[in-house]
């Protein structure tokens, strides 16, 4: 972790490995908690595995979506850990994705209370860095986060 280009997000999920991975990779779950509410996630793609594409639609009231990533999975695996970028679309070409291009690695271990939940996001210079943290990093990625370990935690408890 370089704290001059990454940004960080950790958590406790009070759930097992197996349960905040299938959150992950199953669309349906996916949608529950990708973005921050109230907006709404529609999954076009998810192929949580080293090429596989990430694809995904937001709306703010239901019935219009609008685009909002296409990114590619660069490693996966199972259980243990996600990397994908938008900085190669989900054909494996290079974009140029607005507002910033991220790398983000998602990484799961076992923690005594369930799942010691990590991500970095990574940003090739610290002007990206800088203003991905001014548009909300934080909040934003904290929010979606807080809404996978709810989602997590629910079906675990279930």
């Amino acid at each position: 972790m370089n704290p001059e280009l990454d940004l960080v997000v950790e958590r406790v999920i009070r759930a097992p490995r197996a349960v905040v991975w299938s959150a992950w990779t199953e669309p349906s779950r996916f949608e529950r908690w990708w973005l921050p509410a109230p907006a709404l996630c529609r999954v076009e793609r998810l192929e949580v595995r080293p090429g596989g594409g990430l694809v995904t639609r937001m709306s703010d009231d239901g019935v219009t979506f609008v685009p909002h990533l296409d990114a590619s999975f660069v490693v996966a695996e199972e259980l243990e850990r996600i990397v994908f970028t938008n900085t190669m679309d989900s054909s494996w070409r290079p974009a140029n994705p607005a507002p910033v291009p991220m790398t983000a690695e998602v990484t799961l271990a076992d923690h005594p209370d369930g799942t010691a939940y990590r991500v970095v996001v990574r940003h090739g210079d610290p002007g990206s860095r800088k203003l991905h943290e001014e548009l909300g990093f934080a909040d934003g990625w904290g929010s979606v986060t807080a809404q996978l370990a709810s989602v997590a935690e629910t079906e675990a408890a279930g």
